[in-house]
């Protein structure tokens, strides 16, 4: 097995699992020490602090598979042998897939042994271990997943789950027993997992990321008629019924409420999308 990467200094391993052939370090910049340019110095100083930090996943394999999200390889060493996962057999479902979902048609896949270190980037990584369980997260979080893991798009059950969820038409299954890498828009420590035991859980958004296969999902009004909907505020809510788990990350509304407020609420930053707007 190669040596870790984060033995540097200025990187810091806050996450690692392993199982069977595969061990994967999730690490994090402390320091951005490359800057020459005074305001993104600065820009930098303040990112830190707010732990908006470079975070970069690197997977060690020994005689075992890894899937990875298309373009998130940086390098990798010793006799892997990287292949598409498109064969001329599911060719033609790829392609009819990759079209109807808007996934890439082929997944990169890393078979043999060495070392795989995937881009960086100032997203959040959730590293899981499934044991014989399937999840399903919303399209965007996979980042890559042991080759024991069956990585698929899945269909929601109805088009009022699709319309009214905010959760789009398909969504990803990580299906098997192995680790899987997710990109996750919060840190951990600000997702609540609700388990459910045969119960019902109502959420009013979709910042629910992640929940198991078993969990019927659908969308209802929030009251039982049209006017107690309407005059309670809440419209329609996202629904989970059954056993299982499910991620929520509040705090999305939060960030998302900030976003909005600096891209139109700050002269100059909505001058700057006008000019561009005007310069296509």
């Amino acid at each position: 097995m190669y040596s870790a990467i984060g033995t540097r200094e200025n990187i810091k391993i806050i996450d690692s699992a392993e199982y069977g052939g595969v061990k994967i370090d999730v690490m994090e910049y402390q320091h951005l020490l490359g800057s020459t340019n005074t305001s993104a110095a600065m820009d930098l100083y303040f990112m830190e602090k707010q732990n908006i930090r470079a975070r970069q996943v690197a997977v060690y394999v020994s005689n075992d598979m890894v899937t990875v999200e298309p373009g998130a390889m940086s390098y990798f060493r010793g006799p892997l042998e990287m292949v598409s996962g498109v064969t001329a057999g599911n060719a033609l479902g790829r392609l009819f897939s990759g079209a109807v979902t808007g996934e890439a048609v082929a997944q990169p896949e890393y078979r043999g042994s060495g070392m795989l270190v995937l881009e960086p980037s100032f997203n959040h990584f959730l590293l899981l271990q499934l044991d014989n369980e399937e999840i399903i997260v919303d399209k965007g979080m996979f980042y890559c997943a042991q080759g024991s893991v069956a990585v698929k798009p899945v269909m929601q059950r109805s088009i009022s789950s699709a319309l009214g969820g905010g959760e789009g038409l398909f969504q990803i299954s990580l299906a098997g027993t192995g680790l899987v890498v997710l990109e996750s828009p919060v840190p951990s420590c600000e997702i609540d997992v609700i388990e459910l035991q045969n119960d019902t859980l109502k959420v009013d958004g979709n910042f629910a990321i992640l929940r198991t296969a078993s969990l019927q999902f659908t969308v209802e009004r929030s009251a039982k008629s049209l006017i107690g909907s309407a005059v309670s505020g809440e419209g329609l809510v996202n629904v989970y019924r059954g056993t299982g788990s499910v991620w929520l990350a509040p705090t999305i509304k939060i960030y998302n409420t900030i976003n909005f407020a600096r891209s139109y609420g700050n002269p100059s930053t909505k001058s700057m999308n006008m000019n561009t707007s005007n310069s296509r």
